[in-house]
């Protein structure tokens, strides 16, 4: 079991670039376009790799550290890339209570991954959060949109092995 983080490799296209080029040209001189940049930048890219906040840092002429402090204030942004299958383990009261960190520690062992990170394949990424509000059905683990309630550590493997 890994103690830190899979490190993947920036992967933008050019196609990708030249979009967040136009995009960063509309906004340029703008009062605010921080926020707007980057909400295109993570739908183009699916996250916001350091190498886009430089992009957006050096395209709008702001201090790299104000992009990254936006980037890492805002819930809605991720500066690690998303699996094709997001797992998000509630740690919530209820969640935490009945059982979700022997849960999240099932996922990490069964994938070989921590919260924050992905899978080499790209295939899983795992999160945390503090509530899904399914408290009833404490644990609860989501995969994209699908959820799992009440949980215990032996079901977590057969539920991901049907995503694989």
């Amino acid at each position: 079991m890994p103690n830190c983080k899979t490190v993947v490799p920036y992967r933008g296209s050019p196609e990708q670039e030249e979009r967040l080029r136009q995009v960063i040209a509309e906004h340029r001189g703008q009062p605010g376009a921080t926020m707007p940049v980057l909400q295109a930048a993570q739908e183009i890219f699916g996250y916001l790799p350091e190498e886009v906040q430089i992009m957006v840092a050096e395209g709008l002429d702001i201090p790299l550290s104000e992009v990254y402090g936006v980037a890492s204030f805002y819930a809605q942004f991720s500066m690690n890339p998303k699996g094709k299958y997001q797992i998000s383990v509630c740690l919530g009261t209820a969640c935490y209570v009945k059982g979700a960190a022997a849960v999240l520690n099932a996922v990490e062992q069964k994938l070989g991954i921590v919260p924050g990170a992905i899978t080499p394949d790209g295939k899983f990424s795992l999160d945390s959060c503090r509530c899904v509000g399914a408290c009833g059905l404490a644990p609860v683990m989501m995969i994209n949109n699908d959820v799992y309630g009440r949980l215990t550590p032996d079901q977590v493997g057969p539920i991901l092995d049907m995503y694989k």
